[in-house]
């Protein structure tokens, strides 16, 4: 078995994962219960969503030039704060989000393609978990190529979500909105923040990737733009044309956005919203596998995760043990509570990943790209300011 995965992925490819796994990992799954917690203020969750996560993805921009590894969280963490210990529990902490947002997404999506075809739900869902575990283990070119065909299906539909939803009349939530209610508006806020997980996983395919320190500053930043502007139209629509109380009481929130809007039948977008969600799951899966890749090299517990196939040149043993999770969790547990778990881990993560950067950053000024000073500090008290809102809610 080879230690050395294969350098084919370019720029286009990339960027095209990074939106894929953040759009399909929660707006058309999650945007229900984030107006359920924040009413018709559901936008501004996602805002205040999207400003946590940006100084954390400029910190990961910078941290993916300086240390271009898979298992990127923990290499960070270990030469940032030299701490082996803490590294391989990132790193861990690191599958198991992306195992759990797999588990997520692949619920939520199989729910869509269940209710359009009048499918059963618990074979269904085994059967799309192991056909993407199939393709994750056939090679990374494969699996990003494939990827980028379920984005291009997911924004259109969105895009067609966003027309329905400006045809639709305002409700009269959206026309007499009621005060802002301040503690929904923070759990819904963490809740919306799953929706813009995925930056973090690219930095996890830098050893795959062609020139990495100029090409994943680049997908990050540009994938984590286009995401903010599809999530601000998309949910002020939604909430404009749905009532509050029918998005929180369904699991296919956007399809109800296409009825209101249109007067025809939605089965179709939730054809589109199973594939959305599909490219959610394969993304997390390629991803944790990879995660796992790099942990073997530091680990020798998990050595034997440390092997690529010699003519697929991907991690088959690692990610045949991640589908497996995926599919057990999906079956498990229901999307909220998976999602609000995925959020707490990774802003624990973002919290070490930033403070790790500053250290860095005092020892060796320069690196291929730079963020300014501040920009980790920021990351570091949103991500700590969100777990704050996080544990408030649970409580």
């Amino acid at each position: 078995m080879a230690e050395v995965l294969k350098r084919r992925i370019g720029p286009g490819l990339l960027t095209a994962y990074g939106i894929g796994v953040i759009v399909g990992a929660g707006i058309y799954v999650l945007v229900g219960a984030v107006a359920g917690a924040a009413g018709i203020w559901a936008p501004l969750a996602f805002l205040l969503a999207g400003l946590v996560a940006a100084p954390s993805a400029l910190s990961y921009a910078e941290l993916s030039t300086r240390i271009p590894e898979a298992a990127g969280e923990a290499a960070y963490v270990e030469q940032g704060l030299g701490l082996h210990w803490l590294a391989v529990g990132v790193g861990l902490a690191i599958v198991v989000a992306g195992t759990v947002s797999a588990a997520a997404v692949l619920r939520g999506g199989t729910g869509y393609l269940a209710a359009a075809g009048n499918l059963p739900f618990v074979p269904l869902l085994v059967a799309l978990g192991a056909g993407l575990v199939a393709v994750a283990a056939l090679g990374v070119l494969e699996s990003l190529a494939f990827a980028a065909v379920l984005t291009a299906v997911e924004l259109l539909g969105l895009g067609l979500v966003v027309y329905a939803g400006l045809q639709a009349a305002p409700t009269p939530d959206w026309t007499r909105p009621a005060p802002v209610p301040l503690a929904g508006l923070g759990v819904a806020a963490v809740l919306a923040f799953f929706a813009f997980i995925g930056f973090e996983d690219m930095v996890n395919m830098a050893e795959e990737v062609a020139e990495p320190a100029r090409t994943l500053p680049r997908a990050i930043l540009v994938a984590l733009g286009v995401t903010t502007l599809i999530y601000a139209a998309v949910s002020i629509v939604t909430v404009r044309a749905v009532p509050v109380a029918d998005l929180a009481a369904s699991d296919r929130p956007l399809a109800l956005v296409w009825e209101r809007g249109t007067g025809g039948s939605a089965a179709f977008l939730s054809l589109i919203a199973g594939a959305a969600a599909l490219n959610g799951v394969l993304a997390q899966v390629v991803m944790a596998a990879r995660v796992l890749f790099g942990l073997g090299r530091r680990a020798p517990r998990l050595s034997v995760f440390h092997h690529a196939h010699p003519r697929l040149g991907t991690p088959v043993l690692a990610t045949l043990v991640v589908g497996a999770a995926v599919i057990a969790g999906a079956l498990a547990l229901p999307v909220a509570t998976l999602a609000g778990a995925t959020s707490v881990v990774l802003l624990m993560v973002f919290a070490l990943v930033n403070l790790s950067l500053i250290a860095l950053k005092r020892r060796a000024p320069d690196a291929p790209f730079r963020v300014p000073a501040w920009v980790p500090w920021a990351g570091l008290v949103t991500s700590l300011a969100a777990l704050a809102l996080s544990f408030g809610g649970l409580a």
